[in-house]
């Protein structure tokens, strides 16, 4: 099934800029006060929280430690994902500091409500990860190879093909082994911004939804590729949404479809993205599903990131009485 009523959020302790990650990352801003940054960016998180669960979603959530120091927790899918058949893959990241988000207590927490042992080594630094079945691809960090998970790839679940534009964060030879392994086909192609930079993460310029893509295809510049694309959107059934580079900038393409209690899909976005898209855009997106939004604004500018990256969509399947 593409969407999920499940959600993994890690509420942050010490969020703020990361000089790491800003190095390929155009949407961070420097230069507000860190610990102001801390305190909106939690307000900003425990609203949205409150929203999802409003509207019938629900989000497992895990408080952030001071100690080891992950600027970056809050973004979650990019370092796991969780998948129907009991599947969790770990991914390699970029930066040296997202790395230590694979906290051990994470999984746990997902571990106690959802069908995964619970045999996790809390050694920190040697954590091994034993359960169900475990993909660990962070060994590609030995050799600087790198993918954010659902970050570098957009996946449409049903059909099995993962979206990905190559980036310094998106290394062809990991997506396909992720692909081979979990049986999707690699749609592969290049993005870039308005300066012809690399858009660092795939899910800044599109999201896959049941019966939708919303994406920026004015970012991919190659009109062959571009072609290739939209000719596998629509090849799998699905409706192509353009967006345009500004809107993109406004984090329009970073949105996540979930379903609510009673199955109902839900889109997923931020307040600033949702302020971005055009009344007819708006129509046309609740014309398949009502759209949630919330306020992201301090999260988006100190991190780089909005609404989708703040979800690691959990498909697992739930434990048995």
């Amino acid at each position: 099934m593409q969407t999920t009523n499940h959600l993994l959020m890690i509420r942050p302790v010490r969020f703020g800029y990361n000089a790491q990650t800003a190095v390929n990352n155009a949407f961070q801003v420097a230069g507000q006060d860190q610990q102001q940054v801390q305190q909106q960016a939690v307000v900003e998180f425990d609203d949205f929280v409150s929203k999802l669960r409003a509207a019938g979603v629900q989000v497992t959530v895990v408080q952030d430690t001071e100690e080891p120091h992950t600027p970056d927790s809050i973004f979650p899918n990019n370092w796991v994902s969780f998948h129907a058949d009991g599947t969790v893959v770990l991914y390699p990241m970029f930066a040296e500091n997202r790395r230590l988000e694979r906290k051990p207590a994470v999984l746990e927490a997902v571990a106690a409500r959802f069908n995964m042992e619970r045999t996790i080594d809390l050694s920190y630094h040697e954590a091994n990860f034993r359960m169900e079945r475990t993909i660990d691809l962070s060994y590609h960090e030995a050799n600087h190879l790198f993918m954010a998970g659902t970050g570098s790839m957009v996946l449409d679940r049903d059909k099995r093909i993962a979206y990905a534009c190559l980036s310094p964060r998106t290394d062809h030879g990991v997506l396909l082994e992720f692909c081979t392994q979990l049986g999707y086909q690699a749609e592969v192609f290049t993005a870039v911004d308005e300066q012809l930079q690399p858009i660092y993460h795939t899910n800044v310029m599109m999201c896959v939804a049941d019966r939708y893509v919303v994406i920026c295809l004015d970012s991919i510049t190659n009109h062959i590729e571009q072609n290739r694309v939209v000719k596998t959107i629509e090849g799998s059934g699905k409706k192509v949404i353009p967006i345009s580079w500004a809107q993109m900038n406004h984090f329009a393409g970073n949105m996540l479809q979930v379903h609510n209690a009673e199955g109902q899909p839900l889109l997923v976005m931020s307040s600033q993205a949702y302020r971005a898209l055009t009344p007819d855009q708006v129509a046309l997106l609740e014309s398949f599903n009502p759209i949630v939004h919330s306020s992201l604004d301090t999260i988006e500018a100190n991190g780089g990131g909005s609404a989708r990256c703040m979800m690691a969509e959990v498909h697992l399947p739930l434990k048995t009485a």
